[in-house]
């Protein structure tokens, strides 16, 4: 019988080296190949970055293609990660929004752009180093689930998955903690076992998102009012850039209470300013839906519920609101709720779909 073709994406992390090696070990045709979506940074930049785009990314996963003894490329995707991740980033700061860049880089170019790729070559699935498994339910259905640690839990920003892409997908390290794959990256004598995780967003090194937006946006940002929710002026911004819902630190304000950013206005140029009580809300609405366990939200529906990456999650009833729009009304009130984060649904260990926060 022949050895099912499958390529992993290679950061260059150990998370991914390990999910090659596994792969390789349960007798698939193992191919490895790092996506290079960031290019134009001196070297030393991208040294230091590293992450999953770095040139230290591509040596690191050469190596550990060597190692393992699997073919190993590196295909470029600059201009699928320019279009889908870093235009969507700068564009939806501009507009007043938070945007998730990752869950676009998984959608589009992760998945869409490197999927559609290997299958050129022949492969039948892609594999990634994510903290999440995927499975096909009894209704057919394939979804994510919650990695066997919820310690590392990546299934936030793979919600928008669609059943296409879930069903050619491998995520062999979601069966393991992260201890686990560190220790058989030791047992194996990988050389990344011991390299730190990637922080932050990747294309913007240095954290200074603002500075990032201005010179890919090309146009001025400029300094507009704070105010409180009924339109009395506070002081004085730097850019609605600068700033997003629920921040609190950096407002360089001194109200004599603390303050939250509570809303961007992009067509008034202002940040609207007010107390922790005020930025507490039951309801979130969300729209650009998918649906993973099921095929959509058709009655009112309990369900466990995040609003950000590092949010606990919390209870909540939901339901369709239009042909593409969902509200899901929380048991308590959440703090700073943020338009172009995810909502991200769960139905116990899988995730039911979600959506942009509108």
């Amino acid at each position: 019988m022949e050895k099912k073709r499958v390529v992993v994406g290679m950061s260059g992390g150990v998370d991914s080296s390990v999910a090659a090696y596994l792969l390789k070990e349960q007798g698939y045709d193992v191919i490895g190949v790092t996506m290079q979506i960031w290019q134009d940074e001196p070297q030393m930049v991208l040294e230091e970055n590293g992450g999953c785009c770095g040139l230290s990314a591509v040596d690191d996963a050469r190596r550990v293609a060597a190692q393992l003894d699997i073919p190993y490329y590196v295909m470029n995707f600059k201009k699928e990660f320019k279009e889908n991740v870093i235009d969507y980033f700068v564009q939806e700061y501009v507009n007043g929004r938070t945007p998730n860049p990752c869950i676009a880089c998984n959608r589009y170019v992760k998945w869409e752009s490197l999927l559609k790729r290997s299958m050129e070559i022949g492969a039948d699935y892609i594999a990634t180093g994510h903290y999440a498994q995927v499975e096909k339910l009894s209704n057919g259905r394939y979804a994510i689930r919650h990695s066997a640690t919820k310690m590392k839990d990546q299934t936030y920003a793979l919600y928008n998955l669609t059943q296409e892409q879930l069903a050619r997908t491998l995520m062999p390290v979601g069966a393991y903690s992260k201890d686990e794959i560190r220790g058989i990256a030791e047992k194996i004598h990988l050389q990344v076992a011991g390299k730190p995780d990637s922080q932050d967003i990747c294309f913007v090194p240095d954290g200074d998102y603002a500075a990032f937006i201005e010179k890919e946006f090309g146009g001025e940002i400029k300094p507009g009012n704070f105010v409180t929710s009924d339109g009395v002026v506070l002081g004085q911004h730097k850019g609605i850039t600068h700033y997003t819902v629920g921040q609190r630190k950096g407002l360089g304000l001194a109200l004599g209470h603390p303050a939250f950013v509570l809303e961007i206005r992009p067509g008034t140029n202002e940040v609207v300013i007010g107390t922790n009580e005020e930025s507490m809300t039951h309801e979130v609405r969300a729209n650009q839906l998918n649906f993973m366990a099921q095929e959509s939200i058709d009655t009112e529906q309990r369900v466990f519920a995040k609003i950000r990456y590092n949010h606990r999650g919390a209870w909540c009833t939901v339901k369709r609101t239009g042909e593409d729009e969902i509200l899901c009304v929380f048991d308590e009130a959440q703090r700073a709720v943020t338009p172009g984060q995810a909502l991200v649904l769960y139905d116990g260990d899988y995730v039911l779909g979600g959506g942009t926060i509108k």
